[in-house]
């Protein structure tokens, strides 16, 4: 008989790795991440048990409301969003009663006043003991001014074995270049240690983007073909059948090359291409991965061309409705050179992976959504069917779906039954729901406990940051520098030909989803 795990997250939790009493304060409570992600997630671990007893939540926001009306707002959120629903009333009523609000502006010192009243009453109240997280869910825009107040505050404490902990944790996106990353990076130094800090990319927490470390480092037969003697290109795709969803001014100042390469899709790459660490450890991982974002090749302004292609969504159908280009959207200029898609092909120039090709592409108003890494191995080096008219076989391809239905399939040719020899390709595949019998817990839960529990594993580091930044802002330069042009494809295709023609000269075409 099998017994299947109650949770995934509390099964193996140690006494030892159980959260301290604490108190998370949310800038930004009044936003949708509060509403449709941090507080059902909140919600979740606790139904799950694996909050301390000892907790409160504050909801910082320029809002003025009453404490009934915040908890009121976030139950409805929880009831929509939360992993854990339909919300239980018994559950909710003591979960509610350690919800907070605090009515402030994010640029007034004077109002950060009040929040050190907030928690003098819920230490008292609620016995967490000083331990304050910091949760920036505003826009980046307001970054620097609440980093500054809180140190002009006094409410952040330097880290201790012995006293209060503090810590921070900042959304995405961290700065929109090299020179921008750099100076927050400088601000928020001036106020917490780096040790305290956690830059949040909720990709980190999905189940196949930790299971890359497992797959590849806790099974012996992967790990030694991993390299370019056995691989011969590696495929990452996220694409989105979404427009910009009335996000036109946003998008304008970001592009698909920010909002999605810079963080998510280097992060993938970076899990994929990285050396064994020494340890899993926080460090130890983050410092390989930093090694491979540094050795990614920098091309020339004048290379952008022939190793970037971007490109727009012009008008036309989704599930055969039909939907309006990206200039046509609200809040999105007539003339805008701002990429909904880009495609790039890179090299890691190490010892690994030298000659290997990295093709990454990312776009909107994608036929489907789906995000992907594929390790495409090279072939045979000699085939021994021709003479049964089976000159050319596909070569294995290993795929790791990160969204939807994750999991994993590994490709490889086997002879289809019957009296002569015929080779077709066959999937072996594994899939959380169907493997484990449950729902994989969301990315923010668990990055909020791990954040809870001091584990920086799955954050980004400084460093990381600004070298992400650094291979990025070569590309907008390059752009800039060699005008090239803004390719056009039709919303519900897979890119523009443009694309295809990048990978076609190098003899390879993007896999099909």
């Amino acid at each position: 008989m099998t017994v299947m795990a109650e949770n995934p997250l509390r099964e193996g939790l140690s006494e030892e790795r159980r959260p301290d009493p604490c108190t998370l304060v949310i800038f930004g409570a009044s936003g949708d991440l509060t509403r449709r992600k941090l507080l059902p997630a909140l919600y979740s671990l606790y139904r799950d048990q694996l909050l301390p007893e000892n907790f409160a939540v504050v909801g910082f926001a320029r809002s003025a409301k009453e404490r009934e009306v915040f908890a009121e707002a976030m139950k409805d959120g929880c009831d929509a969003f939360a992993r854990r629903r339909p919300v239980d009333g018994a559950s909710w009523s003591n979960f509610a009663g350690r919800l907070y609000y605090v009515a402030g502006n994010f640029d007034q010192v004077e109002d950060y006043k009040k929040l050190h009243q907030a928690f003098d009453k819920i230490d008292e109240e609620r016995g967490t003991k000083g331990n304050r997280i910091f949760y920036l869910a505003t826009p980046p825009d307001y970054f620097e001014h609440i980093l500054t107040n809180l140190g002009a505050s006094g409410l952040v404490t330097p880290p201790s074995k012995l006293g209060p902990t503090t810590r921070v944790i900042i959304e995405k996106p961290f700065g929109h270049d090299l020179a921008s990353a750099r100076h927050l990076n400088e601000i928020v130094h001036t106020v917490f240690d780096e040790s305290q800090v956690y830059r949040i990319d909720h990709y980190l927490g999905k189940e196949t983007v930790q299971n890359i470390l497992v797959f590849r480092f806790g099974n012996g037969i992967f790990e030694p073909v991993w390299n370019q003697k056995y691989v011969d290109h590696v495929e990452l795709t996220v694409a989105e059948s979404i427009g910009v969803e009335g996000r036109g001014n946003y998008f304008e100042t970001a592009g698909i090359l920010r909002d999605i390469v810079q963080n998510h899709m280097l992060q993938f790459l970076a899990l994929t291409a990285m050396e064994p660490p020494v340890a899993f450890e926080a460090d130890a991982v983050r410092d390989e991965k930093v090694k491979v974002l540094r050795t990614i090749r920098l091309q020339p302004p004048a290379a952008a061309a022939s190793h970037s292609i971007r490109a727009q969504y012009a008008p036309g159908s989704i599930s055969g409705a039909p939907v309006p280009g990206y200039r046509e959207e609200s809040g999105v200029a007539h003339d805008s050179k701002v990429e909904t898609y880009v495609a790039l092909r890179l090299y890691i120039d190490n010892w690994r992976w030298a000659g290997v090709p990295f093709y990454l592409r990312a776009g909107k108003r994608l036929p489907k959504r789906v995000s992907e890494i594929a390790i495409h191995f090279k072939s045979p080096p000699h085939t021994m069917f021709r003479s049964v008219g089976q000159s050319m076989l596909e070569p294995n391809l290993l795929s790791m779906r990160i969204q939807p239905d994750e999991g994993i399939a590994l490709k490889f040719d086997s002879k289809v039954p019957g009296p002569t020899v015929r080779i077709r390709p066959v999937n072996m595949e594994f899939r959380y729901g169907t493997s484990f019998g449950q729902e994989p817990p969301e990315a923010y839960e668990r990055l909020i406990l791990d954040c809870m529990l001091g584990d920086s594993t799955l954050f980004t580091r400084s460093d990381e940051i600004e070298a992400a930044w650094k291979f990025i802002s070569g590309i907008h330069e390059g752009w800039e520098a060699s005008n090239s042009p803004v390719a056009s494809y039709p919303a519900g295709s897979w890119g523009p030909k443009e694309s295809d023609q990048m990978l076609l000269d190098e003899g390879h075409e993007w896999r099909r989803l």
